[in-house]
């Protein structure tokens, strides 16, 4: 615990540099006791290092994110790679950089009269799986200043419309035979989010939605005009982002904006480390094609059941006020098809929800993916990058294999673009290049589901994304690689301990979340990692693009 010096005492100026030095390591320890397990949900492990008798962790001997890079090369735990410390490098001095910065005056003096320059954020980006979220995760560890936020862009916009629509619900109604007066609450957004942090680390910025693409210029231009400053990584440049995407015209001055405060840093090794060898969690990817492939999801799934303090159920979610059923499920264990999670109209908010209530997700009879289904395959990466963010388990029926589930071809005749073409007065020809038509986005990004995907099958993050498994050394990797009993009578139930070698049968777990909905630290006071933040109204979803 850090000493609480009096106000009172009397110390030279050495004594008074080497306390402030002192706490600032506590302090900065205790940040990274907090932030460095963020490192393992991206596939890049990071080995536990035995805390030091005085209290301060192991990684506090690293005195910024580029040491602690090259500590991980030094014991093995990551590879050499030139592209990442070449970011590392620039990361680092930026975490130099913002050593005592604050976008807040500290006296009424400096409110009045001065105001300190914020430097210039960075916006990272490469091919998927190259470890940009890593890099980032890594410098966001190091920032001295709990006035910090590491969000995912998605559930970043998510809370910035249950702002808006808080503030608009805030205003006083119109009265009858009188105009209503013109009301922008994108100022005050800004100006809330800025109170709350000066650094703001976004994972996957990507703009799909024409609804977010609309108002990113007016929100983020006050942002920085506030001081905060901005860590992004992204699979596209900044010129590409909402590439022929509906009314571009109007969203391409962001660009210039983020040009403006933001520094483009590239990290494109070519290699996709998550599909590098890894141990695998055993086959969790089926294809319906496979002699028995449901009988054995289907025992899959009881022997997880049967370690639920539950029963098989249906279950209704409730989001927003708005009730979202399940067919299938058991305590943490859901057991979904396709038409459930993605032939519905669901947003990020229902899949955020599913991520916060379970641990295990099945997915079952997913079809082939063509443009005339672009809609479901949006709410599949949504999904998946749901998932993936709260370390939620999958296991998959398909009809093809992951890497030929998704493809650019099909019969246009009868896709459901063609009647909002029509709406919108467009022609076919001029509406063909427009990304919401085309489902370019949908190929671009499904390259991310596909390498998260991958290393969602892997063994380290199976054993990870284990809410209920208590502390301790490892268990058998998956609790269904034993043979299944189709009936549980006592016999079964004792040849299952004796095989689990007498070790006390794991409780359910309670559905409080590890990590918010926003990701590792939802966009809320840092003093409470792993709380909630409940989404307010849902969503709008515009021009079919969610529906």
């Amino acid at each position: 615990m850090a000493a609480r010096l009096p106000v009172f005492v009397k110390m030279s100026p050495s004594a008074c540099l080497a306390s402030r030095c002192l706490l600032g390591e506590q302090h900065s320890a205790r940040n990274l006791l907090r932030s460095l397990t963020n490192l393992r949900t991206r596939g890049f492990s990071v080995k536990a290092q035995p805390a030091a008798e005085d209290g301060v962790v192991g990684e506090a001997r690293f005195c910024g994110p580029l040491d602690h890079y090259r500590g991980l090369i030094e014991d093995g735990t990551l590879r050499e790679d030139a592209h990442q410390r070449a970011v590392l490098e620039t990361l680092d001095q930026l975490h130099k950089t913002l050593r005592g910065y604050s976008n807040t005056p500290t006296s009424l003096f400096s409110k009045l009269f001065s105001k300190p320059k914020p430097p210039k954020g960075y916006y990272i980006y490469g091919d998927v799986g190259t470890g940009k979220t890593m890099v980032m995760d890594m410098f966001y560890s190091y920032v001295e200043t709990e006035r910090k936020k590491r969000v995912h862009f998605h559930g970043f916009m998510l809370d910035v419309h249950k702002r808006i629509h808080r503030l608009k619900q805030s205003m006083p109604k119109r009265k009858a035979g009188k105009m209503a007066k013109s009301y922008d609450p994108i100022a005050p957004v800004a100006e809330e989010i800025s109170e709350e942090a000066c650094l703001l680390c976004f994972d996957e910025f990507q703009v799909t939605d024409i609804a977010d693409a609309m108002i990113l210029k007016q929100l983020f231009e006050n942002l920085f005009l506030n001081g905060v400053v901005v860590v992004a990584t992204s699979n596209r440049p900044p010129v590409d982002l909402y590439k022929n995407g509906l009314q571009r015209v109007n969203f391409v001055p962001f660009i210039a904006v983020l040009q403006k405060y933001c520094q483009t840093l590239r990290l494109d090794s070519g290699i996709d480390y998550r599909k590098r060898n890894r141990p695998s969690a055993g086959k969790l990817y089926f294809l319906s094609s496979e002699p028995d492939a449901e009988a054995t999801l289907d025992k899959m799934f009881d022997e997880l059941a049967f370690k639920q303090n539950d029963i098989t159920r249906p279950r209704v979610l409730n989001v927003h006020n708005r009730k979202v059923r399940l067919n299938k499920a058991c305590g943490t264990i859901a057991d979904c098809t396709f038409e459930e999670l993605c032939d519905r109209p669901l947003g990020a908010s229902d899949y955020l929800e599913m991520s916060q209530l379970f641990d295990t997700i099945f997915i079952r009879h997913v079809p082939l993916l063509t443009v005339n289904k672009k809609t479901q395959a949006r709410r599949l990466i949504t999904l998946v990058d749901a998932l993936y963010d709260h370390k939620v388990r999958v296991v998959i029926l398909a009809d093809r294999p992951l890497e030929d589930i998704f493809v650019q071809d099909g019969d246009h005749g009868h896709d459901e673009g063609h009647v909002l073409m029509d709406d919108l007065g467009l022609k076919r020809e001029e509406a063909s290049s427009l990304s919401i038509f085309s489902g370019e986005e949908e190929r671009f990004a499904f390259q991310r589901t596909v390498s998260r995907l991958t290393e969602m099958q892997t063994e380290e993050y199976w054993l990870e994304g284990d809410r209920s498994r208590p502390p301790g050394p490892d268990p058998p990797l998956l609790p269904f690689a034993a043979p299944v009993c189709a009936n549980r009578s006592s016999s079964c139930r004792s040849r299952e301990t004796a095989g689990d070698a007498g070790a006390q049968r794991p409780r359910s777990r309670s559905l409080t979340v590890r990590r918010g909905p926003l990701g590792p630290e939802p966009l809320q006071p840092n003093g409470s990692p792993g709380g909630s933040v409940k989404m307010a109204a849902e969503r709008r979803l515009m021009l079919a693009t969610d529906l």
